[in-house]
Parts: structure tokens; C-alpha cells; sequence
């Protein structure tokens, strides 16, 4: 993504967007997963000013109570804080009976939580199983978990998962696995032996020979595994009351690249939330979005 994108996007814009197409109210519960810091900070404080009822979760406590408190002390008094591991089910259990019995359900969840083991130039698999369990079976158990909670509110409820161009079906140079991810009635149980494939590859020295994307493989197959969920997931609710997105917010300035990139934490948030409170007469379900206004999206 060129850097001229990211100047020449006016969030003045996004002013305007809000104030005439504001379905949501103070009652409208949004959750961001990995918000202590970078993107999912900067999502949970867009959310809180435009006044909805935000929860930041983060693994670490301290950090999370921390990242809350600086939110409230901003004078963001609807942030609420709970402690979420997306690599444990049994934290994922707590958090979505906390949710349950503090609001009664949700609107909307934002599945940022993710990890990469690699530097910039880097392409180690060390910790490929520690990678797709956070960046792909955390969001989905969470996300499974949660399905019952979502609320049938004046707008329809939205799951949008931050994830990565990376992940694109074209980086898969394996024929067959690119076949099986294409296939029109695509189901979870495909996708999980995709991602098994892979963990298997990597534990007998296989992977670097067997068409697996070639930059950050394992967080690469993390998030391929992450959109071709999404769109299965987008397929079984198409045309009620859940939508199911996917954003990659490019090139940001985070811990995940070191600091590098082209933006922004704040830029790449406001793109996210503006996605995610979409007017619902506007509002797509299945899609890939990629960079700044106007939007670059295909079909998952």
C-alpha cells in the first residue's frame, strides 16, 4: 500500500458518515479482542467516542486494566475491561459468560487478537502452532461461542476480523490446497484438515516444498485459514441478521512490524470502525476489504 493513500484519506469524511447514518445507541455492545494496544486500542477509543458501549479485552491484565483506565481518565467512562486468552478455551468460556450476564448479548466483535513470531525479512515456522491457535482457532472458538449471544437489534450485528492480504488464496502455489479452499460449499471441517496439513508440514521439515506461502508462512495459513472461515460463516447467515467481514489494514505502525509501516494505528482504526458501523442498507456480508477510502473489496 502506498504511503499517498494514507495522506489522502480525510477522516473529516467519516464525520459526516456517522452523524447522518447513526443506527447504533450507548446500549449497542462492541467487543475488540487484543485491544491493549496498537489497532485494537485505537478501535476500542474510536468505538467509545462515538458512544458506544465498548469492551477491551487483552491477555495480560495489568495491561489491559491499564489501557482501560488511560481510555477513562480520557473521559471514555463506557470501556469496560475483561481478561481474554484467544488460545484458551477455558478463558473464552469465562469471558462469554461474563458477556452473557453483564449485558445479555453483543453487536458487534471485532477479532483482532493475533501474533507473529517474525521480523520483517524473516520466515521462521518455530512457533507455528502457537500462530494458528491465536490468529485462527482462538477467533473461531470465540467467535462460535458468541454466536448465540449476538442480538437481534434495530441494525444487523456485525463480526469483523482484522486480517492480512497475506492470507490471499493466490499466495497458495499448492494446487490442491488452493482447490480445496476455493470450493463453493467449503466447510469448517475442510478448512481445520487444511490448517492440520500444514502444522504436520511443518513438523517433518516439509512445508518449504509444499506450495505454502512463501512470506510469515505460518501467520500467512493462519489468516488464509481466518478468511476462508469468515466466508463459510458469512454463507450460513447470508440474508439474516449477521455479517461477517474481513479487513486488512495494510502496513501499520505496530509491535507486530517492529514500529514499521505506512500508518498509523488511528488511521488503520478509523477504516476498521467506519467498516463496522456500516449503515445496514449498506452493509455486505462476506467481504475482503483492503486499505484506505475508497475501499479496495472482493468477495472472500
Amino acid at each position: 500500500m502506498e504511503s499517498k493513500l494514507v495522506d489522502q484519506f480525510h477522516f473529516s469524511s467519516m464525520v459526516s458518515l456517522y452523524a447522518s447514518n447513526r443506527w447504533w445507541s450507548g446500549d449497542t455492545v462492541a467487543v475488540v479482542t487484543g485491544a491493549n494496544k496498537g489497532i485494537g486500542l485505537a478501535v476500542v477509543k474510536r468505538f467509545a467516542e462515538l458512544g458506544l458501549t465498548v469492551v477491551l479485552t487483552a491477555r495480560e491484565e495489568e495491561r489491559g486494566k491499564k489501557a482501560t483506565e488511560k481510555l477513562r481518565e480520557e473521559g471514555l467512562d463506557n470501556v469496560r475491561f475483561f481478561a481474554l486468552d484467544v488460545s484458551k478455551a477455558a478463558s473464552i468460556k469465562t469471558f462469554v459468560s461474563w458477556v452473557e450476564t453483564t449485558f445479555g448479548g453483543l453487536d458487534i466483535l471485532v477479532n483482532n487478537a493475533g501474533v507473529s513470531f517474525n521480523d520483517i525479512h524473516e520466515n521462521s515456522v518455530e512457533f507455528a502452532e502457537t500462530v494458528i491457535k491465536t490468529n485462527f482457532h482462538g477467533p473461531k472458538l470465540l467467535t462460535d461461542s458468541l454466536l448465540p449471544l449476538f442480538r437481534l437489534s434495530p441494525s444487523i450485528s456485525r463480526i469483523l476480523n482484522i486480517s492480512s492480504r497475506l492470507g490471499s488464496i493466490n499466495k497458495v502455489r499448492n494446487h490442491t490446497i488452493k482447490a480445496t479452499l476455493q470450493k463453493e460449499r467449503l466447510s469448517e471441517e475442510e478448512i481445520e484438515g487444511v490448517v492440520k496439513m500444514f502444522l504436520e508440514a511443518v513438523k517433518e521439515g516439509r512445508w518449504e516444498r509444499e506450495g505454502w506461502p512463501q512470506i510469515w508462512t505460518d501467520y500467512s495459513v493462519s489468516k488464509l485459514a481466518l478468511n476462508a472461515y469468515s466466508r463459510v460463516l458469512a454463507k450460513r447467515f447470508e440474508g439474516g441478521r449477521l455479517s461477517v467481514n474481513c479487513f486488512c489494514p495494510g502496513y501499520t505502525q505496530t509491535s507486530m512490524t517492529r514500529g514499521q509501516g505506512t500508518h498509523t494505528p488511528d488511521a488503520a482504526a478509523e477504516v476498521a470502525v467506519s467498516l463496522a458501523l456500516l449503515p445496514p442498507h449498506e452493509l455486505p456480508t462476506g467481504h475482503f476489504f483492503l486499505g484506505f477510502g475508497p475501499y479496495n473489496q472482493s468477495r472472500l
